[in-house]
Parts: structure tokens; C-alpha cells; sequence
């Protein structure tokens, strides 16, 4: 029997691309704003207004829209027009309906520690969102559970780890953020794996802890496979 009968993913940035697209969606609207303030001022308010909004809108596309929208309210002072508000949320629509493109490896080392580890999916975001997402990524198949939540804590994941009665220390959390997928898991005395992603939003970062036996830093996720095998020897 495997060490770690559990071996959980978080969703964007570790199975598929998503950070990207919200930089490219953010240039579109800083483009769009260009003639009212500089590219580093509305990027600078756009992340103020999102910081705020979290905690009413929460995560995903939606929100990011709504925030984008009360920017641009208020970075015109009122004067943004019809047309570009009709604009940002066709942007929105549009990472709505983009193609899931998986990160590099993904699938074949899903399917790999499918064979002998019972997989999870602990994402959050919007439901409806995340939801399509995993449909459309071709992975759905090899996941035992799938669970989209509103905040990645400590208490979140003792609450889920208690719920599908899984030990701490059978468990193994998979993630791009260290604030979100890897510190609450350290604290709980679990084990996790952190794989940087190309881009790192504000929200997410977070100090790289050291000394502690759970943590592991890959370079990509082919790596997977071998790392648990090392660690359940």
C-alpha cells in the first residue's frame, strides 16, 4: 500500500493554464484604459479594487470581471462609456470560453498516479467555472473527488481531510501557491509538493518555508511520480 493513499491537486496553474490568461486579459484592459491613466497606475488600482472585492465576490472570472468594471468607474471618475464596459465584459466571456490547455506532462502522470494513489481535486473559484473546467480538461475520469471551496486555509482543509476521513499524514497536497496549496497543509504536519508556475499572482505569494520535512519543490510535475515513490520506500 502506498504511504500517501490520498494524493490531492489543486486545479489552475498546476493541471492548466490560467495565470496567463488573466495577464493577457489584464493588458487588454489596461489597453482599453490607456487614454485615461499609465499601465502601472491601473494595474496598481485594478489590484487594490480585487483585494477588497475578494471577500464579497471571491475568486475567478466573475469577480475579476466585476473588479475590472468598479476600476474603470473609477479610474474615469464615472466617464467610462457604455461601450467599454460591453468591452471588459467581453473579456471576461472570452477566458470563460477559452480552451483548456494542460500544463506539459499533466496528463500522462495523472493517469500514472491514478493507477495507484487515489487522486482529489481542491480548487477554489467560482463553481460553475471550475465545474466546465475539470469536464473539459479530460481528467474528470481519474479523480475520486472533486472539491471547489472558497478559501484554502488550515481550517478548510482539516474540515475536507476530516470529511472524507483521511489521516494527515496519508495525505499529499499538489499546488503552484505556497499561501494557498502548501503552507496550511505544513501546518496541519502533512506533506506537500509546490511547483512554480511562469507567473505568481499578487494574491498568492508567500515565503518559501524551510527546514520542514513535508515540504517539496519540483520543476514541473513529471517529477511527481518518482518523488512519492522516493518518499514511500
Amino acid at each position: 500500500m502506498p504511504t500517501f493513499d490520498t494524493v490531492a491537486f489543486d486545479a489552475d496553474d498546476t493541471l492548466w493554464h490560467s495565470e496567463r490568461y488573466y495577464a493577457q486579459t489584464q493588458a487588454e484592459f489596461t489597453k482599453l484604459l490607456a487614454h485615461y491613466r499609465d499601465e502601472e497606475y491601473i494595474h496598481a488600482h485594478l489590484y487594490e479594487v480585487e483585494s477588497r472585492n475578494i471577500q464579497h465576490f471571491g475568486y475567478g472570472v466573475k469577480g475579476f470581471a466585476l473588479s475590472m468594471i468598479e476600476t474603470a468607474v473609477e479610474l474615469t471618475e464615472g466617464r467610462v462609456s457604455g461601450n467599454d464596459v460591453k468591452a471588459i465584459i467581453t473579456l471576461a466571456r472570452n477566458m470563460l470560453s477559452a480552451d483548456i490547455e494542460l500544463l506539459d506532462g499533466v496528463s500522462e502522470t495523472i493517469a500514472q498516479l491514478a493507477e495507484r494513489h487515489r487522486l482529489m481535486v481542491i480548487t477554489k473559484g467560482d463553481l460553475l467555472d471550475q465545474e466546465k473546467k475539470i469536464q473539459r480538461s479530460g481528467l474528470r475520469k481519474y479523480f475520486h473527488r472533486i472539491e471547489i471551496v472558497s478559501e484554502k486555509t488550515r481550517e478548510s482543509y482539516a474540515r475536507l481531510l476530516a470529511e472524507h476521513s483521511i489521516a494527515t499524514q496519508k495525505f499529499f497536497m499538489v499546488g503552484n501557491s505556497l499561501r494557498s496549496d502548501i503552507l496550511p497543509i505544513l501546518e496541519l504536519g502533512g506533506s506537500a509538493a509546490y511547483i512554480p508556475y511562469e507567473i505568481t499572482w499578487q494574491h498568492e505569494t508567500a515565503e518559501t518555508p524551510g527546514g520542514d520535512a513535508g515540504f517539496h519543490q519540483l520543476e514541473h510535475i513529471g517529477q511527481l511520480p518518482a518523488l512519492l515513490d522516493q518518499l514511500e520506500k
